[in-house]
């Protein structure tokens, strides 16, 4: 299914994870090197033969909301109204929507974070209050007593889960401590819950789906973008409680706007039936988990996490880092680009985030190449 695929078919498809640093290994966006679902391929082939790149039709959009829907019910146990969903271009729209419209006060962030949780509400004009996590036998945590502290005065909480960088899939009895919280705070919370597709243990949990509390004080973003790789056709999904979506109204138009015609499609088709590729490109992931987590054993200077969900590890290269100063420079000048801890939070300057969606033999090459450079630091 992918023995075509490799570094240079990879460099000439040209996306910026493989042009931006020529003549290394992009590891460093989060997405997969493993193509697309060939519904994908039939879906805009379609719209191509019949000369239709319009504007979005209105039984498109709602195609892909009642998609949506279907998916919470039949992969996450969540029943939602398709009147509760709304489309956006990507979930950083979703959060700058929320910030503008649904919530007040500052936005406090678990670090390490996904690194726009960062800016994002700072280009919003909103405070952002980082909480550094808690490490436990080497798993991180979610620290509830600095969340609990930082909400003090109401504001939105940023729940990542699965949680990028690190790979947690948060667990129920996580969750319900949130919710104690944030009940307790009179806070919101904005889900980012776009690698829901991507469990590799355990399962996942829409945060929302918890309680009718959950379900009036959250905003839940997610998109087909993670699962099915297909970030380029901009097609994210707002899923708000009742209340939210009557305040929301006045907006929901201008907010759909830059969405086009293709990414609601393609959307609705791997949301209702991708004929078993994810389920193909999980057993590829936990082998390339298990390739990652066995070479990072073998690099003295370097230790990751066993990620349970997502298709990032993150690794502490504080190690690395008193050799040679900046790990993630140091790397990417041996030939890997992965990203720079610093981005992810206070504290986490000699950490790095490693994109390990790809093949085997692409991803041996790049662990050579780490190797090799830590054995020269």
């Amino acid at each position: 299914m992918w023995e075509k695929i490799s570094i240079d078919s990879l460099r000439e498809a040209g996306s910026v994870k493989w042009s931006t640093f020529p003549q290394t290994i992009g590891m460093f966006i989060a997405e997969m090197d493993l193509g697309i679902p060939p519904v994908v391929s039939e879906v805009i082939s379609g719209q191509l033969g019949r000369g239709a790149l319009g504007y979005l039709p209105a039984p498109v959009a709602e195609a892909a909301k009642e998609a949506t829907a279907h998916l919470m019910a039949s992969q996450f146990s969540w029943e939602v109204p398709a009147s509760r969903v709304h489309l956006v271009p990507d979930v950083l729209s979703a959060l700058r929507q929320t910030i503008a419209h649904l919530s007040t006060g500052p936005v406090v962030v678990p670090t390490p974070a996904y690194m726009p949780f960062l800016e994002v509400p700072l280009q919003c004009g909103a405070e952002i209050r980082e909480v550094p996590s808690l490490v436990r036998e080497g798993r991180y945590e979610l620290d509830m007593a600095g969340i609990d502290a930082a909400l003090a005065d109401g504001g939105l909480l940023l729940l990542c889960n699965p949680w990028n960088p690190v790979g947690r899939v948060l667990e129920r009895d996580e969750l319900a401590a949130v919710e104690e919280i944030v009940t307790r705070r009179g806070a919101k919370v904005f889900a980012d819950e776009i690698h829901c597709p991507l469990v590799l243990d355990g399962t996942h949990i829409p945060y929302a789906s918890l309680s009718a509390a959950t379900a009036e004080h959250t905003v839940t973003a997610l998109a087909a973008s993670k699962g099915w790789n297909i970030p380029g056709l901009k097609c994210a999904q707002m899923i708000l409680g009742p209340a939210d979506t009557e305040a929301f109204a006045p907006w929901a138009k201008p907010a759909a706007d830059p969405v086009g015609i293709l990414g609601p499609l393609a959307a609705a088709a791997v949301y209702r039936d991708d004929r078993g590729w994810r389920d193909k490109v999980l057993m590829v992931l936990r082998a390339d988990r298990d390739i990652t987590t066995e070479r990072l054993a073998g690099i003295e200077l370097l230790a990751g996490t066993r990620p349970e969900g997502t298709y990032i590890s993150w690794i502490d290269a504080s190690a690395l880092a008193k050799r040679v100063g900046n790990p993630a420079e140091y790397l990417r000048a041996h030939g890997v680009a992965l990203t720079d801890g610093s981005l992810s939070g206070r504290g986490y300057e000699n950490h790095l985030r490693l994109v390990f969606a790809s093949t085997p033999d692409i991803l041996h090459e790049a662990f050579d190449r780490i190797q090799d450079a830590c054995a020269k630091a």
